[in-house]
């Protein structure tokens, strides 16, 4: 497997030309305002410019393009709806997603990656942080110079984070701090890592764990199929010093990690709908150009089946993204209603990449194209961030006031 610090190894930009069209059958760009607009398209032209040349290259080798962190950071990707006060953008909830829209139709990988630094590193020092705690590390996480991870699952705790077994032990001015988490984005070349553990109370606290730091270490995970061009691995902490003004002083119990989860999670329900609209865009294009039986294959009813349904599904995606995102800017998005969002956007996009696959038939196997990689990408998102299983049950759980977790 390639070493990620070899990221720019025999790496050139490719000459095709990223042709990609937004596609909007409903007119939702009209409930947009201008802002909303041009932070989209800059974000747009950005990823044609600098992602698409070189991410299939990326992807194919398993390797993190490091260098675009310096780029995410310029167009203001980490942390955009914070305050300008800590060097972020102080923008709304839409123009937050449609960010993550526009870097996820380049890449889920790349939006992960500012969707873990943002959501998950940025967004609880913000809001539980002290504001030394958020002096010293937001402006830096903001601008690139710091990159940031989140440590909540564990090997055998996913899906049940409350049976975490990492612990912190109070020693005088710092806590000692030990266990592992495990599938952990950017987490070998992050300079600090959000962490949960369980306090001698058994209550789960969070705090600021920096890289260097005597038992800390991040080993990489390799032989990913899916998400090749993002870094992953793990947290292990053998008896680690954190100093108590590190910890998040009021937030106690999984209410503080379960509300960065939301914050990500949102993101996500835009974010597919970038990977879904890039692969519809394409299998369009593709079907008026391929010609099969003396005509183009996008005459034949059952391509017009797939373009259609493909489309119509965009369509509902963008319309519950666009309320949710109406909702969190009142403060009034609830974790329930993200977690359908989530749901029913990623299902989707996997599901029309798995369509756009077959109208490009054997072509859409190959690196000519982008289906491949982003239906093995949203397998991936099909499940990180709370299962397809889970959000079901999160919406059963909401509808009906019955816990069916266990």
């Amino acid at each position: 497997m390639t070493n990620h610090q070899d990221h720019n190894t025999e790496i050139v930009k490719s000459t095709k030309t990223d042709r990609f069209q937004g596609h909007d059958y409903y007119n939702v760009d009209d409930l947009l305002t201008t802002e909303h607009l041009l932070v989209r398209d800059s974000v747009r032209e950005w990823v044609k410019q600098e992602v698409s040349p070189i991410i299939e290259q990326y992807a194919e080798r398993a390797m993190y393009p490091r260098h675009l962190v310096k780029g995410l950071a310029e167009i203001g990707a980490f942390g955009p709806s914070l305050p300008e006060k800590y060097g972020c953008g102080g923008l709304d909830e839409i123009s937050y997603g449609l960010i993550m829209q526009e870097l996820e139709r380049g890449d889920s990988g790349i939006r992960s990656a500012a969707s873990v630094q943002g959501s998950l590193v940025m967004y609880p020092i913000y809001k539980y942080g002290t504001e030394e705690m958020r002096m010293k590390y937001l402006p830096k996480l903001a601008s690139g110079e710091f990159i940031g991870c989140f440590g909540l699952t564990e090997p055998d705790h996913g899906s049940n984070p409350g049976g975490m077994i990492t612990n912190i032990v109070d020693d005088g001015d710092c806590y000692i701090l030990n266990g592992a988490k495990m599938w952990i984005t950017n987490s070998p070349i992050a300079d600090v890592a959000v962490v949960w553990a369980k306090d001698e109370e058994g209550k789960v606290r969070g705090m600021v764990v920096e890289a260097g730091t005597p038992g800390f270490s991040a080993p990489e995970i390799h032989g990913k199929w899916s998400l090749r061009a993002s870094i992953t691995g793990e947290l292990v902490f053998e008896d680690v010093r954190v100093p108590k003004e590190n910890v998040f002083p009021d937030i106690k119990g999984l209410r503080g990690p379960l509300s960065c989860l939301s914050k990500a999670r949102y993101g996500i329900a835009w974010g597919v709908i970038g990977a879904a609209m890039d692969c519809y865009d394409s299998a369009l294009r593709y079907s008026l150009e391929r010609e099969q039986f003396g005509k183009p294959i996008a005459g034949f009813q059952l391509t017009q089946k797939k373009l259609a349904e493909m489309i119509t599904e965009i369509t509902k995606a963008q319309l519950l993204a666009w309320r949710l995102g109406t909702l969190a800017n009142e403060g009034k998005a609830t974790p329930a209603q993200i977690s359908m969002a989530k749901r029913n956007n990623v299902h989707m996009a996997l599901e029309i990449a798995r369509e756009a696959r077959q109208i490009h038939g054997g072509m859409g196997i190959t690196q000519e194209y982008s289906i491949m990689r982003h239906m093995m990408n949203l397998e991936t998102v099909l499940t990180y961030e709370g299962t397809h299983d889970i959000h079901l049950l999160i919406t059963g759980h909401d509808v009906t006031g019955l816990q069916a977790f266990k």
